[in-house]
């Protein structure tokens, strides 16, 4: 038998995209062996050659008689998230995730495999018009969320809605948000529970993007999809990808508050936390509309 290696994963869809790319990097140093993935979000790796099983968080009946027991096995549990070179902003998510399994990162990107039936669907819910499309992701977050913007990662409503104002004439914008999200006129809000890869496919039929730190701009790296990606809170050095046109805040206050600990501000936006004055000192619009 093949040795095998078990990726058990935890976190989001984005988090689970990357770590397509750290896979990706692991089969090219062992090909021989057999890739094993637990994770909450199995859709992301369907089809994905690289993966030989993919298994749902606490659906995995006989995995240790299976997989472990008097096995030729590795296995990879470890959190990127919680590692020096992240938590310090030394290194690329994926670069740190390869170092934890002992593996050469050579940048690589994310993989994502559509079928034809995600392709179909996610084709036939783009309003047909003669304008481009311009898929538009200013909101993100957990469905489950409770601020319903986050000045951490959010663009803020005023300037999303300012967003669409001047490219409303240029593009047919596609809102990706939930049910939750601020309300933006002129767009065609796409709020419904869609499977994770049926959203992604979207972007296969788009002209443009603007999107912010969130599991679609992993989806549109993986896509080889050039994006507009807007920084808050987080850094694209960290969590971002060159191929982007990744767009930063005008100022940054990256020291943390009084209640950060581990890591600078909470992923969630919380309200206490929020370093900006202005909303002026984080958005540049000039600079996100450029060349759009």
């Amino acid at each position: 038998m093949s040795k095998k290696a078990i990726f058990h994963i935890e976190g989001g869809v984005g988090k689970n995209i990357v770590a397509t790319s750290v896979i990706r990097s692991f089969k090219k140093k062992n090909p021989k062996t057999s890739v094993i993935v637990t994770t909450a979000w199995p859709d992301v790796f369907q089809g994905n050659e690289n993966i030989a099983r993919c298994y749902m968080l606490g659906n995995t009946p006989y995995f240790y008689q299976d997989f472990i027991h008097e096995k030729d096995v590795e296995i990879f549990a470890h959190d990127p998230y919680k590692t020096t070179n992240h938590l310090t902003k030394k290194k690329q998510l994926a670069e740190t995730w390869c170092e934890l399994i002992n593996t050469e990162y050579d940048g690589e990107l994310p993989d994502l495999s559509f079928n034809l039936r995600e392709r179909e669907i996610a084709s036939k819910l783009i309003p047909q018009n003669n304008k481009p499309v311009l898929v538009f992701q200013p909101f993100g977050g957990p469905p489950n969320q409770e601020i319903a913007y986050s000045w951490m990662r959010d663009i803020h409503p005023t300037v999303a809605q300012e967003i669409v104002n001047r490219l409303k004439e240029k593009y047919n914008i596609i809102h990706i948000c939930y049910p939750h999200h601020p309300q933006l006129q002129d767009v065609t809000r796409f709020e419904q529970n869609l499977n994770k890869k049926v959203l992604a496919a979207i972007l296969g039929f788009s002209s443009q993007r603007i999107l912010i730190d969130s599991s679609l701009q992993h989806a549109a790296a993986a896509m080889r999809l050039s994006s507009k990606v807007v920084w808050i809170g987080t850094q694209p050095e960290l969590f971002g990808y060159d191929i982007h046109t990744n767009i930063k805040p005008n100022k940054e206050f990256p020291r943390g508050t009084i209640n950060s600990y581990l890591f600078d501000y909470s992923f969630d936006g919380r309200v206490e936390e929020c370093p900006y004055k202005q909303i002026e000192e984080i958005f540049n619009v000039e600079l996100i509309l450029e060349g759009l």
